[in-house]
């Protein structure tokens, strides 16, 4: 039996449990750090497939890992899970109508359910690999929780959870079948608490100090700022707290929570010092104090060319999903469902991708059906940010895309939360188990990727992964 052959009947033997643990998580939608019974169900299924399982890791009660070793157990491969949700995207699955199962609850709207246990059976069929051809190494599922919060992989990386390990591959639920080729920005978060005096805005409000006051200062300082940093840069914000909701009393505390963006860490640190003293300007001009209380950081992701060389091999070999026409109508209820304003942002994503001459075949069947080969030349930088980074600055690591919704599909949104339960999605995670199943035991048997990986890390990190939050700051369990 070859290597693919093995992997491929592995992945299909697990695919009844690992599709209803996708199911029961994206049923569970928990939020970001408080993912208990998601990851119970993760660490039960890894003791069941005889993984030795540790809880509680990085100071998050909802980290663990799952590990199997065989032989010398060299080399270690790492796979990362995740399985957090998103607040206020509730939606019945596979269900083309925006219809909440329960008004404002969590849903899936970017899948990390699938993410999760496509991971999961990408580490149970490399074990049945060690096993069956009594290869030596070892293979660890890492379950990391809050990805869409203040993340979870910076603290893991900053415990020493990846130093010995040697590759890691994760994977995305995506609208295109390919080695991710996005750089994805750095980013950096805080609270910023405002606190001055209250007093009747009527009667004395010269008596007052309006921490309101200075949370909508630094506001104005730091759309004033935007005009005076990189292009690639972004700096956002949302009120946490606007100090009550009576107009006649001075405002005595007030909460802003800022995050900005930027390609390298380096220029997101630099940028979050300048909002921090246009918050302490705010609060001198209001006459109130501020404490600034960073909690969450990134490093940038680029993926790491010795693995993407591997990584792309596998996938023309696993090959896309294989779509139903049913799948194909699905997807089609699902495009049809967004805006005009929306479609024809679509419809020019296709053209770029596909080519215009394919303009009305891919509206027709919207979901992607081949594989897009990896060019180096043609990494381009994404908005978003993932904590991911942190990994890739610690270890080689390569995230893979797989399509498990509508081509033109736009995450963190209804559509996606219920494509996250279907058929398109079952296919997809079990497409991504394969091809990082396969990508990990091919990877293994290549000293010279491995070791040119690892060379590619440390030209970045400089030789030592540096975590961009210092160590004082913990998790925010409950605060962010």
């Amino acid at each position: 039996m070859t290597d693919i052959e093995l992997i491929e009947r592995a992945v299909e033997e697990e695919a009844e449990r690992i599709l209803a643990a996708n199911d029961r998580i994206w049923e569970f939608a928990e939020l970001p750090f408080h993912e208990d019974k998601s990851a119970g169900l993760l660490c039960g299924l890894l003791k069941e497939s005889g993984f030795t399982v540790e809880t509680g890791l990085a100071g998050i009660p909802t980290c663990f890992t799952g590990t199997f070793s065989f032989g010398s157990g060299r080399p270690v491969m790492g796979i990362l899970g995740e399985y957090d949700a998103l607040s206020g995207l509730s939606q019945e699955a596979a269900v083309p109508v925006k219809k909440e199962l329960m008004e404002g609850a969590p849903g899936h709207g970017c899948g990390h359910c699938a993410l999760g246990t496509g991971a999961l059976a990408a580490a149970i069929a490399v074990k049945k690999y060690l096993e069956e051809f009594r290869k030596d190494g070892t293979i660890i599922y890492f379950g990391c929780p809050a990805e869409e919060g203040a993340g979870s992989k910076q603290f893991m990386a900053r415990a020493g959870m990846f130093d010995d390990v040697d590759f890691v591959y994760t994977w995305h639920p995506s609208t295109a079948n390919q080695v991710d080729p996005m750089h994805s920005n750095a980013i950096m978060g805080a609270n910023f608490y405002f606190k001055g005096l209250t007093s009747h805005a009527g009667a004395t409000p010269y008596l007052g100090r309006s921490a309101l006051d200075s949370v909508e200062l630094m506001s104005v300082g730091c759309n004033y700022l935007r005009e005076h940093i990189i292009p690639e840069a972004r700096i956002h914000y949302a009120y946490i707290d606007a100090g009550g909701t009576a107009p006649n009393v001075v405002q005595d505390h007030a909460t802003v929570r800022y995050e900005v963006r930027a390609p390298y860490v380096s220029q997101v640190k630099e940028l979050y010092e300048r909002v921090v003293n246009v918050a302490k300007g705010a609060a001198m001009m209001a006459g109130t104090t501020v404490e600034c209380e960073l909690a969450m950081a990134f490093t940038e992701y680029i993926p790491n060319m010795a693995l993407a060389s591997v990584a792309d091999e596998c996938m023309q070999e696993i090959g896309a999903p294989d779509w139903t026409d049913e799948d194909y109508r699905l997807a089609r209820e699902f495009l049809n469902t967004y805006n005009e304003q929306t479609k024809t942002m679509i419809r020019k994503e296709i053209i770029d991708k596909y080519g215009e001459d394919r303009l009305e075949e891919i509206l027709e069947n919207p979901l992607d059906s081949e594989i897009h080969s990896f060019d180096p030349s043609k990494i381009k930088l994404e908005a978003g940010s993932t904590d991911v980074g942190d990994v890739g600055y610690a270890v080689p690591t390569l995230n893979i895309n797989v399509a498990t919704c509508c081509i033109g599909n736009v995450g963190h949104t209804w559509q996606m939360t219920a494509q996250s339960c279907s058929p398109i999605a079952h296919k997809g995670l079990l497409t991504a188990a394969k091809v990082m199943a396969l990508a990990s035991v091919r990877t293994m048997d290549r000293p010279d990727v491995i070791e040119a990986a690892k060379t590619e890390v440390k030209k970045r990190n400089g030789g030592k992964y540096t975590c961009p939050l210092p160590d004082s700051v913990k998790p925010p369990l409950d605060t962010y």
